[in-house]
C-alpha cells in the first residue's frame, strides 16, 4: 500500500447538533481551488464529528485540531476564529513530533464545522458542506461512513475523506469510490505499548479498559492492551476487567464503572470512550484525593492537560496529522482518492510523554521503547481480534 501520507512521515523526512447549527459559516460559493489559491481566498474545507462532540480533549478534537489550528492557523474561542500563533501550534505538538512545527504552515482554507447530536444528522450535515461549496468534506469517525458513501455516491464531484472506516456496501464489504480517500489506524499497536506500561506500573496486578461502543475498532484497543499487559506482567492480564459504556458523549457512564473498577482494585485504567473517557479521568482524580495510587491512561490526544497527576500516559492517534495532510494535498492539487492504513512505523499512533514519576520509571520506559522498536521492525505482531489474543507470546524485553 502506498503510504504517501507526507506529514505522517515527517518526524522521518525533517528528523454532532442538526444541520442547523454551523460553528463556522463559509461565505459564499467557491470558486475552482486553482482560482482560489492564485487569488489567496480561502478554499472551504468541512469537516463532520459525531456525537462525542467539540471539547471531547480526544478523538474529535484531534481531527479539529487539524483542521482548525495546523491547517487553517486558527483557534476557536467563544464561538469564533482568532488566528493562532506558532508557539500556539508548538504546545499541540508531542513531543516526538516537536520537530515538524515550522512545517505546518497555515493553508489558504477556511475552516467550517457542523458537529452531530444524532445519526441522522450525519447525511444531512454532509450535504449541506458539499451544499455551501465545500471543496473536501471530512466525516470524522466509523459512524460516519454510511453517511460518507450515501453523500459520496450523489455528490460525485466532490471530495470525501473518510477517518476510522472504509466505505461499505450494503452488505458490508469493500467499496472503493473514485472520490473518497480512506484512513485506518493501527490503534492495537498503540495501545500495546500503553497496556505495557501499564503492567509494569501496577502494583495490585489489577487494571482495567473502558470502552464505548463495543465494534471491532474499539476492541482493537482492548485487544492491543491486554497483549502489552500481558507481555509485561502476565498475572494482571488474567485479572484484567473491561467494560463498555455503550456511548461516547456519557460522561456519568464512564465515571460510574471507572469508579467500580477502582472499588475491585484497579490502579491502572485505560479508556477508550470519548466523552465518557473524562468521566474515567475524573474517578480516577478524584480517588488519587483520597490517596488512592491510581492512574488513568487516555487516548486519541494527549489528556494530560485534562488532569495532570492522574495521567500515566495516552495512547496518540494522529487524526489531526491525516486532516493536515489532506487539506495541504487539496491546496497543492494532490488529493487522491486512496486507501490508508497506518500505524507505528507511519507515526500514526504512539505513546504520549510520561510526565508523571513513579519507582523504576526510567527503565519501565527503556522496556516500552524495545517493544515499539520489535513491532516497527517486524519482530513483533501485535494482535488486533480477540481470537488471536490466546496464542499471542511475546517474551518482555
Amino acid at each position: 500500500m502506498m503510504l504517501r501520507l507526507q506529514v505522517l512521515a515527517l518526524t522521518a523526512l525533517l528528523c454532532a447538533c442538526t444541520k442547523q447549527k454551523e460553528e463556522t459559516p463559509p461565505s459564499g460559493a467557491p470558486a475552482p481551488a486553482s482560482t482560489q489559491q492564485e487569488a489567496k481566498k480561502p478554499i472551504p474545507v468541512g469537516l463532520v464529528i459525531d456525537v462525542g462532540g467539540r471539547g471531547d480533549h480526544s478523538f474529535n478534537d484531534a481531527a479539529l485540531r487539524g483542521l482548525e489550528l495546523w491547517a487553517a492557523g486558527k483557534r476557536y474561542e467563544g464561538g469564533k476564529y482568532v488566528d493562532a500563533t506558532p508557539d500556539d501550534v508548538r504546545k499541540s505538538l508531542p513531543g516526538h513530533l516537536s520537530s515538524i512545527a515550522a512545517t505546518l504552515q497555515p493553508l489558504p482554507i477556511q475552516p467550517v464545522v457542523l458537529q452531530s447530536k444524532a445519526q441522522e444528522d450525519y447525511i444531512p450535515n454532509l450535504q449541506l458542506l458539499v451544499d455551501r461549496g465545500a471543496q473536501l468534506t471530512i466525516g470524522n469517525g466509523y459512524m460516519l461512513a454510511n453517511a460518507v458513501r450515501t453523500s459520496a455516491q450523489e455528490n460525485p464531484q466532490a471530495r470525501f475523506l473518510l477517518i476510522d472506516s472504509q466505505v461499505l456496501d450494503a452488505q458490508g464489504k469493500t467499496l472503493r469510490l473514485p472520490n473518497v480517500r480512506t484512513v485506518l489506524f493501527k490503534e492495537h499497536e498503540g495501545s500495546f505499548l500503553v497496556g505495557a506500561l501499564a503492567g509494569l506500573v501496577t502494583k495490585t496486578n489489577k487494571v482495567g479498559f473502558v470502552g464505548g461502543i463495543e465494534v471491532p475498532l474499539i476492541q482493537r484497543f482492548e485487544v492491543g492492551y491486554r497483549a502489552g499487559v500481558k507481555t509485561t506482567k502476565p498475572e494482571a492480564a488474567q485479572a484484567l476487567m473491561s467494560v463498555y459504556t455503550g456511548s461516547f458523549n456519557d460522561m456519568a457512564a464512564g465515571k460510574q464503572v471507572a469508579q467500580d473498577l477502582i472499588a475491585k482494585g484497579a490502579d491502572v485504567i485505560f479508556h477508550a470512550a470519548g466523552s465518557d473517557g473524562i468521566g474515567v479521568i475524573q474517578a480516577v482524580k478524584e480517588a488519587r484525593a483520597t490517596g488512592k495510587n491510581v492512574y488513568a491512561i487516555g487516548v486519541d490526544s494527549d489528556q494530560s492537560h485534562v488532569a495532570p497527576e492522574a495521567i500515566l500516559t495516552s495512547m496518540l492517534k494522529h487524526t489531526d496529522l491525516v486532516v493536515y495532510q489532506a487539506a495541504k494535498d487539496l491546496v497543492d492539487g494532490k488529493f487522491t482518492a486512496t486507501e490508508l492504513l497506518l500505524g507505528l512505523k507511519e507515526n500514526a499512533v504512539a505513546m504520549a510523554e510520561v510526565r508523571v514519576d513513579f519507582p523504576g520509571k526510567a527503565e519501565a520506559l527503556q522496556k516500552v521503547e524495545a517493544l515499539r522498536q520489535r513491532v516497527i521492525s517486524g519482530q513483533l505482531q501485535v494482535p488486533s481480534v480477540p481470537a488471536d489474543l490466546a496464542t499471542f507470546q511475546a517474551a518482555a524485553p
